[in-house]
């Protein structure tokens, strides 16, 4: 499972558009070339022949109505687009609010098994900033998100999740389980995630749980910026306005 990187010197952007293309489509369901365009940052013409592509390769398919959705070689990992959608739709608005407030990156992230994917994102508008990871996946126990996620399993299904047995070709991707017993057990009692540098050198990231309307854990909901400007002063801070953006967040998926 990837880790944080750095985008390559020498990024394909015909390449990057197509993935994150493909990246909308699995999250959202069904867009149209205007929406696509405008999302991606070029012309139509362009998103059509990107799109042309896809669709020729299976991982896109046009409908009747003349929108795009994925196909046949995206559409098993889809299945849950439509809550992802709902999810994405109704967080932007308060990662905006959360960069508004701290001009630091904000994430939405759901997990599945043993990782996590970032379904939203807003980017802070300095220039040193941490990028955004919308549509990528990381292993859980590795992200802010991912711990406080994690944090809802006991011992017994954490051992399931981790069983040693699904690492035997990837041993190295295996987490400690007593270190990550002992980090889970600390966000559990404070309610939120503190990460230094655990995903990314140099990156410190503040994270609440978001739950469904039944109460049950449903997103992380993050906040994200370079070491250099992390003061744990401003730890309290952080997390109360997290707490208020979760519920905020929560009353809006409740309705």
């Amino acid at each position: 499972m990837q880790q944080f990187k750095a985008p390559p010197a020498y990024v394909v952007t015909s390449v990057d558009n197509a993935l994150r293309i493909a990246t909308m489509l699995q999250l959202e369901g069904a867009l149209t070339v205007t929406e696509i365009a405008h999302r991606i940052g070029v012309a139509p013409s362009t998103a059509h022949r990107l799109l042309a592509t896809l669709v020729y390769r299976d991982f896109v398919t046009q409908d009747e109505d003349r929108t795009y959705r994925v196909g046949p070689v995206l559409e098993l990992a889809a299945h849950s687009h439509s809550e992802a959608s709902r999810l994405r739709l109704l967080g932007l608005p308060h990662l905006l609010h959360l960069v508004d407030l701290f001009d630091e990156s904000a994430n939405l992230a759901i997990r599945t098994g043993d990782t996590v994917r970032f379904v939203a994102s807003v980017e802070s508008s300095k220039a040193l900033r941490v990028g955004s990871r919308e549509g990528m996946v990381f292993a859980a126990h590795r992200t802010t998100a991912g711990l406080l996620l994690l944090a809802e399993l006991d011992d017994d299904q954490l051992e399931v999740l981790y069983a040693a047995d699904k690492y035997v070709d990837r041993p190295g991707e295996r987490p400690d389980l007593v270190a990550l017993r002992r980090d889970l057990r600390r966000v559990r009692h404070g309610g939120f995630a503190l990460n230094q540098g655990r995903s990314e050198r140099g990156v410190v990231a503040v994270g609440v749980p978001v739950h469904r309307a039944d109460g049950e854990l449903l997103a992380g909901l993050s906040v994200s910026m370079p070491s250099v400007r992390y003061d744990k002063e401003h730890l309290p801070t952080l997390v109360r306005t997290l707490r208020a953006t979760a519920a905020a967040l929560e009353r809006d998926l409740a309705e």
